[in-house]
């Protein structure tokens, strides 16, 4: 898992006025649960770019008022016109408990229908996983040579280890597709 890190500083007071208090500095309300306690925090915005433009998953470090915890991003509420993030959750992290988070998937290989003439189409972009968070790939590989026209590769074809899959089984995540031009020839 990559690792980034945002500063921020303990809220004094909850609420909506408050909380549009902090959005009109450009800072977040955030929140860190699943700890002892949960802590209010604000963070500029400007922090989250990293965090929230990218498929990858982040073990953020979380240093509000010189107190280090890592965490989580688990979720992010925005403005449904403007865009600008209203709340972000974060969701403590520790070597002693799983957590449970969606990682981008990554082909690996060149699929044989491709070189035939085929379109490798992916369905699934990213594969919901259980583990510790050390154990947390960036990416989970997806061989994809062995792909023959209008084959597809499945959840439960891969083979992982140090975390486990929480996504159906029967679930495809890429497949090759056939081209209309090539589906006569194939036929005839």
């Amino acid at each position: 898992m990559k690792s980034t890190e945002i500063v921020g500083f303990k809220r004094a007071n909850l609420g909506k006025k408050e909380a549009r208090e902090l959005r009109l500095e450009a800072l977040v309300p955030c929140v860190l649960y699943g700890g002892a306690e949960q802590i209010h925090f604000a963070a500029p915005m400007y922090l989250f770019r990293e965090l929230l433009f990218t498929p990858d998953v982040y073990k953020v470090t979380l240093n509000i008022e010189g107190d280090i915890h890592y965490a989580i991003l688990q979720d992010v509420q925005y403005h449904p016109v403007s865009d600008i993030i209203l709340h972000a959750d974060f969701l403590a992290v520790n070597n002693e408990k799983e957590i449970k988070v969606d990682v981008p998937v990554r082909f690996v290989g060149t699929a044989v229908g491709v070189t035939k003439g085929g379109k490798l189409v992916q369905k699934l972009l990213k594969i919901k996983v259980q583990g510790l968070a050390d154990n947390i790939p960036d990416y989970v590989d997806v061989p994809v040579t062995e792909l023959d026209l209008g084959k597809s590769v499945k959840v439960g074809h891969l083979k992982v280890e140090g975390f486990k899959i929480l996504n159906n089984a029967s679930l495809p995540i890429a497949g090759v597709e056939i081209p209309r031009a090539l589906r006569g020839q194939l036929k005839g």
